[in-house]
């Protein structure tokens, strides 16, 4: 089953970011692009070096117009704690969701009954709130911020230009392709 052009549920979680605790919705996500960020648990291995990864990017994120919402099943208390007690969570300003019964890791498909923990993945969402791109991968190998933010940018642009396609390591100012008929066996 595909995830593409999933319309994300309706939910409502708490969330820790820059030292207050806030409600995050469905409708937060609408009306701009937005990055859902599932990892599996706070106090672990791989995730502080994603994490960090993402807040040293954020900037950029945002100047392309996309939220990052990082996700695990922990509470918003635990991201409260793993922010004051690590020094690269510490630089992370964007909203830490929790999803502790697992209701949005489960929509998307990333949620694990057996270990009650989300699965490593991340949800390109478009500003209807709609999956465009994810990737879903090992809990032992961490993702690349740059990458996502590449394929954020070309998301955005093939949103916006219907009638194109963006080949493998596109970057903005690179050329696109335009479908047709002549191409056919050319690429």
């Amino acid at each position: 089953m595909t995830l593409l052009q999933h319309d994300v549920v309706d939910f409502t979680l708490q969330a820790y970011q820059n030292d207050a605790i806030k409600t995050v919705s469905k409708s937060d996500l609408l009306g701009h692009w937005s990055l859902l960020f599932f990892y599996p648990a706070d106090f672990s291995f791989v995730c502080p070096t994603e994490l960090e990864d993402l807040a040293d990017h954020y900037d950029a994120f945002k100047q392309d117009g996309c939220e990052i919402y990082s996700v695990s099943c922990d509470t918003q208390w635990t991201h409260k704690a793993w922010h004051d007690a690590n020094e690269k969570i510490g630089k992370i300003s964007f909203p830490m969701l929790a999803d502790p019964t697992g209701e949005l890791a489960r929509d998307l498909d990333t949620y694990n009954e057996h270990t009650g923990l989300a699965e490593r993945g991340d949800f390109i969402i478009d500003p209807e709130g709609r999956v465009v791109a994810y990737e879903v991968i090992s809990s032992n190998v961490g993702r690349d911020a740059a990458e996502i933010l590449r394929r954020v940018k070309a998301s955005q642009f093939v949103y916006e230009h219907t009638d194109q396609v963006c080949p493998a390591s596109w970057e903005p100012g690179d050329k696109t392709i335009k479908p047709s008929l002549d191409l056919v066996g050319e690429l």
